[in-house]
């Protein structure tokens, strides 16, 4: 089973696919749209769900989504269609990365997806090339709450503390206007559900490969979680605007 499989069936459960509750997501989301007739751009939106939430929740809005996964585009797809979204979303199947649209948007959103940029700084400046004058940025990355093992750096790469994190973000010309770290409920939930979904799915299935591959890597998952960043690992959300110009 490759990666993307993996992933796709883990967070069947967790769709937004961070450590964040419904609540959470919806502040955000309301920070980031204040209007709410903005248009909006997920890079890296996997199967869309930040932006089929924003759709429901504001009618006016208007949003496209960008990824590189054709089977989380075409969820992404039937869900606009089953929530009566998708005459207002557009979807790329692209690299998040490489995109280039024809036109900005007043919210760029790139949540759990920075390893796709390379960083958190490289997730910012692609950002800052789709964003219209005025605009918001609403990105989710990982950060450490306390010194990490060198297995977990390994692990899940070199983050900083979350002060460290922020003086990066304001250096580099940006001002938080909100900003949520998940909780200790809700890393735990995301956890548990990314295993819990993947191996219930697993147990569903016959004898197999696909079965034995599923389950081992939800053990694997788990393993690491507890036993290697669950005391040292955080995530925080925020949604932020340029500085100047």
């Amino acid at each position: 089973m490759d990666r993307q499989r993996i992933s796709r069936i883990a967070h069947a459960r967790h769709p937004v696919a961070s450590p964040l509750d419904d609540d959470s997501v919806r502040l955000l989301l309301e920070h980031g749209v204040p209007r709410g007739d903005e248009r909006v751009l997920d890079l890296g939106c996997g199967g869309g769900e930040w932006l089929l939430r924003a759709l429901a929740r504001y009618p006016r809005l208007r949003a496209e989504g960008v990824d590189v996964s054709e089977v989380s585009l075409a969820d992404a797809r039937a869900a606009a269609e089953e929530r009566g979204v998708a005459g207002r979303l557009v979807l790329h199947h692209a690299d998040a990365a490489e995109f280039a649209a024809p036109h900005a948007f007043d919210l760029v959103v790139s949540v759990g997806a920075a390893h796709a940029f390379g960083g958190l700084p490289p997730t910012l400046a692609a950002a800052r090339r789709h964003l219209a004058p005025g605009g918001r940025v609403l990105v989710g990355d990982g950060f450490w709450e306390r010194t990490p093992s060198a297995e977990a750096v390994e692990l899940l790469g070199d983050f900083a503390d979350l002060a460290t994190t922020l003086e990066r973000v304001t250096a580099d010309g940006w001002t938080p206007v909100h900003g949520h770290v998940s909780t200790r409920r809700e890393l735990d939930a995301y956890e548990w559900s990314w295993t819990g979904s993947l191996a219930s799915w697993a147990l569903d299935r016959p004898a197999g490969p696909d079965r034995d591959q599923a389950l081992a890597a939800a053990d694997a998952h788990r393993t690491e979680w507890l036993r290697c960043y669950r005391d040292s690992w955080g995530f925080v959300s925020l949604v932020l605007r340029r500085t100047a110009g």
